[in-house]
């Protein structure tokens, strides 16, 4: 009797709505497991990888199911929890389960589809026919039989060498193949050895004896081996062959010579590239505040799953973390500690390693594609306590967004630091998910329990808080008694009016800079906008330099002197006259970070100064190297964008200065007053910390405004009582979801007829809900024109049924011919 076919629903790594159906050959079928990944066809000749969903016995009734190629892991790379979360995050979110795996899986562990040329034996061309980037090629193919497209490209010296591959193809000397790469590869030492013929004292005499005579190259790195191996225990006769080669000064082939005369053994071991730091302190006495405060925490969660953590800047929430975290580990289960920005994890990695060592592992982007594959792997052997001892690492993972996709087995604890940051929230690509409610809904899959921490909650989850959905604590004082900072009011309008402005700075920010350098302390300045000036203008006819493939000005750099769009990357070098009117008086208009940092040399000549943005830190130390000199106090000035706000403690900061208060406030957003109390409070909060009461300088020009009063009095109730009631009265959230539909196309006609026609459909079905559709603030962006319509669900109605009516409006408005291309961003919870 013929044994039943089984099959398999996998999840391919593209935008597909429906997983795929595979039939699994019988010799595959032992062997096949939900979360392997395997090779598949999609498409005519494409290979994926793609991740095993779940296998059954159900065979498509609308197509054919191909056959998988091959299973790639031993073991699941992914488990069922894992699944759960991405369902919720496709369904949720309104993406498709293709686009959650790329977010989720790291690059190293998805194999990428390289084409491989291949020689046509068969063929009898004559190479006097071909022309020189063909025979260029055909000369590589004949000495290698087998070169992928990218070194086709190299070997042409062009971007794309089809044109020339497409020729070989019609003459026949090449055939085309498919082949999938393995991106991850572990990494190893080489090592030397004796080999067993050499291992004895007879036998080394005899070679020494030998290698005098004709090779005293060979002998001398025989005796350093010898020399090298007896310092290690006798049962490890070894050598790193780096050291040994960097001892003798000996060419790898003095090595390879010993080892074709069997005297030398060479052999890799895998190791792994993640740093190892053993623990070196003791979590630290906590105050009566603090100790109050950890035993509030552990109360409300008796009765809730996630507690907001309410507490000033500088009131030591990262040691009640601390304390929470080994509650939870020596329960044996795993914790997840989530960070906004790399440039945070930097310092509270160095902090938390301290108590913690080996056990706490850090996943965020700045991580090559290998590193992260053995960070993934080291979370994915801990299945239990005992998992620590047979050679798992990491209980603790310290992580930016992307690390609560690894991974865990049995998480016991999830804290949110810094919970109402935005970067939080993955705007581009899909899927647009917000880490905070992603993180809850995962602790919710292990039954652990959550914190959320801030010093200035999202307005969301004070709402929650307040009414009883989340637990609430709260620490109202600076750890040690420190008083908050002082806020001075620098009018920048009377200021200018009265002629004391000197370049972008106030005269009371610099005299308490020339009080706080003269005392040996530290400042840092705040500025948020990158980049030299925002925009250069004609001082004639008012022309601004604008992005060929946006709606927006170029900023000047001038690091690299060039104008630059920071949507879309596009450079172009500073025009030595106006493009209009070719006037040569072209001005600097407004002030990013280098500027500042240049103005502050020929106000303080004396002064270290640094800078900290995008441009600053895009290297993968960077961060830490600046954060590590600020530190050590070899900077005095730091000059930075909202990196600088976000959590870090420096403890001889005596004076922080907001050179542009107004920025945000009057930004055209209905979170804008919020935003910009957490950005002003939080920056404040850098000052004055440890040992002396700090001074904050804002820069504004209107010194009377609500939210810089609120500011100053530190009253976030003020805010959020104003903020929930405005709020209310124009339906946002906490009180309704939003759903933002983007439509994008190159033709700005198909824009405007495809986005009026969607949202007469949705009103039609969705009633006075709909608002729009209207052009952002930058209508074009990388050549794109976008519309958006945003959608209103109050919260008592199923949002479900609602995206359900949206996904089906939307595909019906894709199947008509003139709108076949068009693009339809779907946005769930817009921030």
């Amino acid at each position: 009797m013929e044994k039943e076919l089984l099959f398999t629903d996998v999840i391919l790594p593209v935008a597909v709505p429906n997983f795929y159906t595979y039939a699994i050959p019988a010799h595959l079928a032992k062997d096949i497991k939900a979360g392997q990944r395997v090779v598949v066809q999609f498409g005519k000749k494409k290979l994926y990888t793609a991740l095993v969903y779940k296998i059954h016995g159900n065979k498509p009734e609308l197509y054919k199911a191909k056959y998988i190629e091959s299973i790639l892991d031993v073991e699941p790379v992914v488990n069922q929890k894992q699944f759960e979360l991405w369902t919720w995050i496709a369904d949720y979110y309104m993406c498709t389960p293709g686009e959650v795996m790329n977010a989720a899986l790291p690059s190293g562990l998805k194999l990428s589809s390289e084409t491989r040329l291949i020689l046509n034996r068969e063929s009898a061309v004559d190479a006097r026919e071909l022309n020189d980037d063909e025979y260029l090629v055909h000369e590589a193919l004949q000495k290698n039989g087998v070169i992928t497209l990218s070194e086709a490209e190299e070997i042409v010296q062009s971007k794309s060498a089809q044109t020339v591959i497409k020729t070989l193809l019609e003459k026949g000397v090449l055939v085309i193949q498919e082949e999938l790469r393995e991106k991850y590869k572990p990494k190893t030492i080489e090592f030397v050895r004796l080999s067993n013929e050499a291992d004895n004292e007879d036998a080394l005499r005899k070679i020494f004896g030998e290698l005098e005579k004709k090779a005293f190259k060979q002998l001398e790195t025989l005796m350093e081996f010898i020399r090298m191996s007896d310092r290690y225990s006798s049962n490890r006769k070894e050598v790193r062959k780096s050291d040994l080669l960097k001892k003798t000064a000996a060419s790898a082939a003095v090595i390879h010579e010993l080892e074709k005369k069997n005297i030398f053994e060479v052999y890799k071991t895998e190791t792994g590239r993640l740093a190892s730091h053993a623990a070196s302190a003791d979590s630290k006495v906590l105050s009566e505040e603090q100790e109050n405060t950890l035993i509030k925490i552990k109360q409300q969660w008796l009765e809730k799953e996630v507690v907001l953590f309410h507490g000033v800047t500088s009131s030591g929430k990262t040691e009640i973390y601390v304390r929470l975290i080994e509650e939870v580990i020596k329960q044996g289960k795993q914790v997840l500690y989530l960070l906004p920005e790399i440039a945070l994890t930097t310092q509270v990695v160095m902090r938390i390693k301290k108590y913690f060592g080996d056990t706490l592992g850090v996943y965020h982007s700045k991580f090559n594609e290998n590193e992260r594959v053995e960070v993934w792997n080291e979370v994915r052997k801990f299945k239990s306590p005992r998992s620590l001892k047979e050679g798992a690492r990491f209980q603790i993972i310290l992580g930016a967004r992307s690390a609560l996709f690894l991974p865990f087995s049995d998480l016991g604890l999830v804290i949110v630091d810094e919970e109402h940051d935005s970067s939080y929230k993955q705007f581009d690509p899909a899927p647009r998910y917000h880490a905070r409610d992603a993180a809850i809904w995962l602790a919710g899959l292990h039954d652990a329990k959550v914190v959320l921490g801030s010093a200035t909650p999202s307005v969301e989850s004070f709402y929650n808080a307040r009414n009883g959905k989340y637990g609430f604590a709260w620490l109202s004082t600076r750890f040690g008694g420190v008083q908050m900072p002082e806020i001075i009011l620098a009018d920048v309008k009377d200021a200018t009016k009265r002629k004391k402005m000197k370049s972008h700075f106030s005269p009371i920010l610099l005299d308490r800079m020339e009080e706080a350098l003269k005392d040996k302390e530290q400042v840092i300045l705040f500025q948020n906008r990158r980049g030299f000036a925002p925009y250069l203008e004609c001082r004639t006819c008012g022309w601004i330099p604008a992005c060929k493939n946006c709606d927006v000005s170029l900023v000047y750099h001038k690091s690299g002197s060039q104008l630059r769009c920071h949507y879309c990357g596009y450079l172009t070098a500073i025009p030595s006259a106006c493009n209009a009117c070719s006037s040569p008086e072209m001005q600097m208009k407004n002030f990013g970070t280098e500027k500042i940092e240049e103005e502050l040399q020929l106000f303080f000549p004396e002064a270290r100064i640094a800078r900290m943005d995008y441009d600053s830190t895009r290297s993968r130390f960077a961060h830490e190297r600046l954060i590590h000199d600020f530190e050590q106090r070899t900077i005095d000035i730091l000059v930075g964008t909202q990196m600088v706000t976000k959590g870090l403690d420096f403890e001889n900061v005596s004076l922080v200065g907001i050179l542009s208060a107004d920025q945000m406030i009057h930004f055209p957003d209905f979170r804008s007053h919020e935003r910009s109390f957490q950005m002003l409070a939080q920056v404040s909060g850098r000052a004055g910390r440890k040992s002396k009461r700090g001074k904050v300088v804002l820069q504004t020009y209107s010194p009377q405004h609500t939210v810089i009063q609120q500011v100053i009095s530190n009253d976030f109730d003020a805010m959020y009582n104003e903020e929930i009631e405005h709020r209310k009265n124009f339906q946002y959230p906490p009180f309704h979801r939003l759903i933002e539909l983007t439509i994008m196309d190159k033709d700005v006609d198909v824009v405007n007829a495809s986005a009026q026609e969607l949202a007469e459909k949705l009103k039609a079905a969705l009633g006075k809900r709909i608002l729009g559709p209207e052009f952002p603030i930058i209508p074009r962006i990388k050549n794109l024109y976008h519309k958006k319509i945003l959608v209103k669900i109050p919260k008592e109605e199923s949002a479900n049924t609602i995206k359900k009516i949206i996904r089906s409006l939307i595909a019906e408005l894709q199947a008509y011919p003139a709108y076949k291309y068009l693009r339809v961003q779907t946005d769930v919870d817009p921030i």
